[in-house]
């Protein structure tokens, strides 16, 4: 009876560890015991089946906290196991975990404590966890099954070496503080089932976590403090998160009352207890969980793209009626890239972004055959292709094919003759640029800026999103506009920009090959 009991309580014990292998979310409440607000459960489900999460957050917004369950997850529920011979249980399915911060402080006094707080917790509930807890980490009878926290040395990447199992996870707090070099020497550890978790306060809009919240490698998160569980309910919901007393005084003392008619999205405007308010940059970060207002060097904001993308959804992404001229604008992909890309505008909607995989090889004739089989279904649509490089071939061949008149040469490198003897300016008539490329670069951003009141649709796109984002301009010694070489960017997010290269082709004044006033003409194409 007693071993049919005990393979009774096996099975049991068995079907409850499945269980918590498919929702992690579960085993945070039963065996830890914990509770959390929902953005905080969607982000551990996100860990669970997703290899990079990456949070941005308010202060004392269950960031860490959230962080350490994912943590203790990925620890118990990864591993295998088998039994050998003797019928003994034998580690099949390695995991490691790593924790890092920038400083030794925010490893032992953060990101430690919270995981001995989750481990002391499951044991008062009767959940014994495998291990040893220590000062700095979780030590298993198995020396490839271990959680260890450390700090993120700069100087340093050959810490990172011995971190491959066949589960690995790192979590990363504060993650605007660590260096780029640390974040290389991480990424080549994230094989396999590997996972990445990067949680920090929006302190600046620039390095690996700030890029990490744009492009679409990763699934992210913002945790906004206005939303917490204790802010909303005026009460505490969950100890040790942000309460409504502190976040009505930041309110108070970081941000200006306005009226409602001023309130603009571009400055993060929000309305709090039947009023509208401004944030300071400190508010953005310490409250909204959001990067500072963007440096002046760059090119796009992330808000003026967020509301382009907003006005998109609006109309389902379907395109609105319009007199404007179609354009198609094309970036070809070389030996050395993967695709092509095409973009396609008609006044201020814009069609998804379409890219063609030429497996590395120039494909220039099967290019020239899609951009003249796309202008047959429109006739009246101009095409704008990058003849600098490998779009001369795909413009020739479409000469041949078609009419001269709809296909555009667009010359990054200088000036179009037929712009004759006046000089293209800005929306304003204030800014004059240093080539074609930075003057229908900045085409794009007097587009998208909410005050020009254009109406941009742009479908929601995260890689276009990182490109716009991380473009940087600034002016010559003769004041005239300069855009940083294609090189300096590739070099930041790992390729080219070619979305926003197709975009900005569409902004070639195309009507200027009739004679028309390139400015006035400029400016129509830009509503």
């Amino acid at each position: 009876m007693a071993r049919k009991n005990n393979g009774i309580i096996r099975q049991q014990g068995l079907a409850l560890m499945k269980s918590w292998r498919e929702d992690w979310n579960k085993f945070v409440r039963e065996a830890l015991g914990v509770t959390l607000d929902r953005e905080q459960q969607e982000i551990l489900s996100s860990v669970q089946h997703n290899h990079r999460t990456s949070v941005a957050s308010g202060t004392a917004r269950g960031k860490d906290f959230v962080a350490a369950c994912a943590a203790i997850c990925f620890l118990y529920l990864t591993p295998r196991w088998r039994l050998n011979a003797q019928g003994q249980p034998e580690l099949v399915e390695n995991t490691k975990v790593a924790l890092t911060a920038p400083t030794e402080r925010q490893v032992k006094n953060i990101m430690l404590p919270e995981i001995s707080r989750l481990f002391n917790r499951a044991k008062a509930r009767g959940i014994v966890l495998p291990g040893r807890l220590n000062s700095s980490d979780i030590r298993t009878d198995q020396e490839e099954w271990f959680l260890t926290g450390f700090k993120a040395d700069n100087n340093n990447h050959e810490a990172w070496s011995g971190f491959h199992a066949v589960h690995t996870m790192f979590v990363i707090t504060e993650a605007t503080g660590i260096g780029d070099d640390t974040f290389a020497a991480i990424e080549g550890n994230l094989q396999g089932d590997s996972r990445i978790l990067l949680v920090f306060n929006p302190n600046t809009p620039v390095g690996y976590a700030a890029r990490s919240q744009k492009g679409d490698r990763w699934n992210k998160f913002r945790l906004n403090s206005l939303t917490a569980p204790n802010v909303v309910e005026r009460r505490q919901v969950i100890a040790g998160q942000v309460d409504y007393e502190w976040v009505k005084d930041k309110v108070a003392n970081w941000c200006t009352p306005i009226r409602e008619e001023e309130q603009s999205a571009e400055e993060d405007d929000f309305f709090f207890e039947g009023q509208w308010y401004r944030p300071e940059d400190l508010f953005r970060k310490k409250v909204l969980g959001k990067f500072p207002k963007v440096s002046d060097d760059v090119l796009i904001p992330m808000q003026w793209l967020e509301l382009a993308h907003d006005r998109w959804r609006q109309v389902n992404g379907k395109e609105p009626i319009s007199s404007e001229p179609r354009i198609l604008g094309a970036d070809v992909a070389g030996m050395g890239r993967d695709c092509t890309c095409f973009c396609e505008r008609k006044g201020a909607w814009v069609a998804p972004f379409v890219t063609h995989n030429s497996g590395g090889q120039a494909d220039h004739m099967k290019v020239a055959g899609q951009i003249v089989s796309r202008r047959q279904f429109h006739p009246d649509m101009y095409v704008a292709i990058d003849t600098i490089g490998e779009g001369a071939g795909v413009y020739s061949r479409c000469l041949e094919l078609d009419s001269a008149q709809h296909i555009i040469s667009c010359k990054y490198s200088e000036w179009a003759k037929e712009f004759g003897s006046r000089e293209p300016t800005d929306i304003t008539g204030q800014y004059r640029f240093q080539n074609m490329r930075a003057w229908l670069f900045w085409a794009v951003r007097d587009w998208l800026n909410p005050k020009n009141d254009t109406g941009a649709m742009l479908p929601p796109d995260p890689a276009f999103d990182e490109e716009a984002t991380e473009i940087r301009w600034s002016f010559r010694s003769d004041g005239k506009i300069l855009i940083e070489p294609k090189d300096d960017i590739k070099a930041r997010i790992g390729r080219s920009p070619d979305k926003f290269d197709a975009l900005a082709n569409t902004f070639y004044p195309v009507a200027s090959r009739r004679g028309i006033d390139t400015n006035r003409i400029a400016r129509m194409l830009r509503r």
